[in-house]
């Protein structure tokens, strides 16, 4: 078995959808970003490719490549998972943590977890949402961004 971590930040933008764990929450602003910034599912692709030893998330969809402008991080996802079965993986359970002090992430975590396993083709309690907020504190607590954190457990098939 073997354990990885993943964590990403990105500040709103105006003119964005904002879109996390795949589903878009609504909101007035979007996060900025190379791709569509969904910072849940960047934080899941670096705790898997943490797990297997294989480097982050910039390195193996580089933001100098243009067929990486705009793309759904679900397909980046997709791409990380494809990765993890060519090397005989598994993904035993995800606990993840969303930190926004705005739009209120309680409301949309079961859809968000829903939506994950389907991706992932995991049942929906190997998946875990959390959240919380700074209270206030730094950029994220004056609603200025949103970050996430992700931790993986994974096992040879």
């Amino acid at each position: 078995m073997r354990i990885g971590y993943g964590c990403d930040f990105h500040n709103f933008i105006e003119g964005k959808k904002l879109i996390i764990g795949g589903i878009n929450i609504p909101y007035f602003k979007g996060l900025d970003g190379y791709s569509d910034a969904d910072v849940l599912i960047h934080a899941i692709c670096d705790a898997i490719l943490g797990a297997m030893g294989k480097g982050d998330i910039g390195e193996h969809f580089p933001e100098e490549s243009p067929e990486f402008k705009d793309i759904s991080s679900v397909i980046l996802l997709n791409k990380v998972l494809l990765l993890l079965d060519r090397y005989k993986h598994k993904i035993v359970n995800i606990d993840t943590l969303i930190i926004a002090e705005e739009p209120k992430i309680g409301p949309f975590k079961n859809r968000i977890r829903e939506n994950l396993a389907k991706i992932m083709k995991l049942d929906i309690q190997d998946i875990n949402i959390k959240a919380t907020t700074k209270e206030g504190k730094d950029a994220i607590g004056q609603s200025e961004a949103i970050a996430a954190e992700a931790v993986v457990l994974i096992d040879k098939k």
